[in-house]
């Protein structure tokens, strides 16, 4: 089996902070690798891979201001297409725009579908939706508009993270800083809590870091760390007491959330999108509704047993888990097509 595995181009495969969807492409490859399958990564150049790597652009555009983000797109799309029959699978995490050269090529495309950016990218899907084979990351986020093989959650390299069986007192924030992550929501329960927060992450809207969230940071009880490499976040997520998480739009899935769990540490989150999925409320964190329930949620953390924190992400958010899923959906493809 030759699988092509197409990966934006925003960052580095795997990325080296921030980069979801790269990171999630990259342990797709290196999963598939380890089981003996032929992968050729279509990523950048300083990407990292076990397997073949093809590129055409040498860096991230996200990384280098020079690049011209749809022209390269463009030449990194492509660069797989022109050469889809060296393949009997190609595997899709780069979004819609591949869709539009489906129909021109005989290699077989499934599409995993890491969100929906906007409903104006629906038609997209729509229209090649016979063509094509679609996986969900969470039930939560699919369109009653297209059909799915399967659901298939984001799998996570288990050796990255650090089981901590005993917290320090901080809460944490983990994630793009923007309003729809809410930021702001998390630093208003750490001081309705009276507990020190951690905020780490990307700065990704400029104007609510500036009004919403800067105005707060003191390095005291409210403290801003930046962007973390993974070392860096296997040890404040294993550290902290718990993860805050109350999002304002329905997440399709939520890394940190998987991984904070998987180092022992529970999560509140808002109840929204595919929260209920990855949280199983009262037993590896809460699910909660507004600040106030947050703060209530945060008074009874003790109550969570960190271990089964771990055993549930181990269970059900594994790299091993997501890669025995797509194999599954492959060979469903494979056989369908009759290659």
């Amino acid at each position: 089996m030759k699988i092509a595995i197409l990966s934006p181009i925003a960052w580095r495969t795997p990325p080296i902070k921030y980069g979801p969807w790269e990171q999630v492409a990259s342990n797709i490859a290196e999963g598939l690798v380890e089981k003996g399958v032929d992968v050729t990564l279509f990523a950048t150049g300083n990407s990292a891979t076990k397997g073949k790597l093809e590129f055409v652009s040498e860096t991230a555009y996200a990384e280098n201001q020079d690049i011209e983000p749809k022209v390269w797109e463009c030449l990194h799309i492509s660069n797989l297409m022109e050469k889809a029959d060296d393949f009997d699978l190609i595997h899709n995490n780069f979004d819609f725009l591949p869709l539009s050269y489906s129909r021109l090529i005989k290699t077989p495309m499934l599409t995993t579908i890491h969100g929906f950016s906007s409903q104006k990218i629906i038609p997209v899907y729509k229209k090649y939706n016979s063509d094509n084979f679609y996986v969900s990351i969470s039930n939560s986020d699919r369109s009653p508009e297209l059909d799915y093989l399967a659901t298939v959650y984001n799998g996570i390299n288990t050796k990255e993270f650090t089981f901590s069986p005993i917290s320090k007192e901080y809460l944490l924030f983990f994630g793009r800083i923007h309003p729809e992550k809410g930021t702001y929501e998390a630093i208003q329960i750490a001081k309705k809590s009276g507990r020190k927060l951690i905020i780490s992450g990307l700065i990704q809207d400029e104007a609510y870091f500036e009004n919403k969230v800067k105005p707060f940071i003191n390095n005291d009880d409210i403290v801003f760390v930046g962007n973390s490499a993974a070392k860096e976040r296997d040890k404040l997520l294993g550290e902290a007491f718990a993860l805050l998480h109350p999002i304002s739009f329905n997440e399709p899935f939520g890394l940190s959330v998987a991984e904070a769990m998987l180092c022992g540490t529970p999560v509140i989150a808002y109840n929204r999108g595919s929260m209920p999925e990855l949280i199983e409320n009262s037993k590896t964190g809460f699910l909660v509704d507004n600040i106030e329930q947050a703060v209530d949620a945060v008074n009874r953390i003790n109550l969570i047993d960190r271990k089964y924190c771990l055993e549930w992400s181990t269970s059900k958010f594994s790299k091993e888990k997501m890669i025995a899923g797509y194999l599954e959906v492959y060979n469903k493809i494979l056989n369908q097509k009759g290659r």
